[in-house]
């Protein structure tokens, strides 16, 4: 199966690792991520229908918006790509207008500009909601176009939903299939608490996450594989599940001190009558 890219920059996407996540997820017909971030295995997976999900209404948004007028979107969001808009005032100009505005659609073709305009294609917000990642001085963004064709033709397959985890779990029933990749679990149990804190994903949230997924497995009989970084601390928290660790080139810095390699742990909750 060739592989395809995501048109969204996007940090912690899983492009690198999708050939290993492909090869430990279960068969059915839907497949459920509750964390879709940039769809790299939405887009590099075969199910027959999808239910994608995410916190974030701007990404929702821009997905539904791809899938029901590629062709427009598509034509629209070219306009940016050009030497006028490479220009830090210019794209202060456009966050402005973007933290202002309610219209979905002037959202959406802000937000793929910005993901691609941005410093490190980061998606951030602040306390009142305003997006406020810097200009990010790249000598010729690229305009995904492919990318976006990929994409708004597997949508036609998927169903984008603005919503919690919690509540993409009770959506599942026998013949589903759920895969999440959370915000990283903290390498230590203090590490980067603040900023976990901050992003809305708590280490409490880590534990209710394996705490759902282990319910689903036994209640539902709907398999669920989590990735996340493969510590002492995921390895209790993913107890009842059995572990494939895959060998990743990323380096984690860590309070910018030295740097550390940190494997990615594939947990599978696999319903009783299906393990071995």
């Amino acid at each position: 199966m060739r592989k395809h890219r995501a048109f969204l920059k996007w940090a912690g996407g899983k492009y690198s690792l999708v050939d290993d996540i492909r090869r430990h997820l279960p068969e059915g017909d839907t497949l459920i991520e509750p964390f879709v971030g940039a769809g790299s295995v939405f887009l590099n997976t075969d199910y027959d229908h999808y239910i994608l999900a995410d916190i974030n209404p701007d990404l929702i948004n821009l997905y539904n918006i791809i899938k029901q007028t590629p062709s427009r979107f598509v034509t629209d969001a070219r306009a940016f790509f050009c030497q006028e808009y490479n220009q830090k005032e210019r794209y202060l100009d456009v966050r402005r207008e973007f933290n202002l505005t309610t219209d979905p659609y002037l959202r959406s073709l802000f937000f793929l500009y910005m993901n691609r305009h941005g410093f490190n294609g980061l998606c951030r917000y602040n306390k009142k909601g305003g997006f406020n990642v810097p200009f990010g001085s790249y000598k010729k963004p690229y305009f995904p176009e492919k990318e976006l064709a990929v994409f708004a033709e597997k949508a036609q397959r998927a169903e984008f939903v603005c919503e919690g985890y919690a509540e993409s779990f009770a959506r599942a029933s026998k013949g589903d299939v759920i895969y999440c990749d959370p915000p990283y679990a903290p390498l230590t149990a203090t590490a980067n608490f603040t900023t976990y804190a901050t992003n809305g994903f708590t280490l409490d949230d880590q534990a209710l996450l394996a705490e759902q997924a282990e319910q689903a497995s036994v209640s539902q009989g709907v398999p669920v594989l989590i990735s996340n970084h493969d510590t002492p601390y995921t390895r209790r928290l993913y107890r009842g599940a059995s572990f494939n660790v895959v060998k990743v080139k990323r380096t984690i810095s860590r309070n910018g001190q030295g740097r550390n390699k940190v494997d990615e742990l594939l947990a599978l909750f696999a319903p009783p009558s299906s393990k071995q």
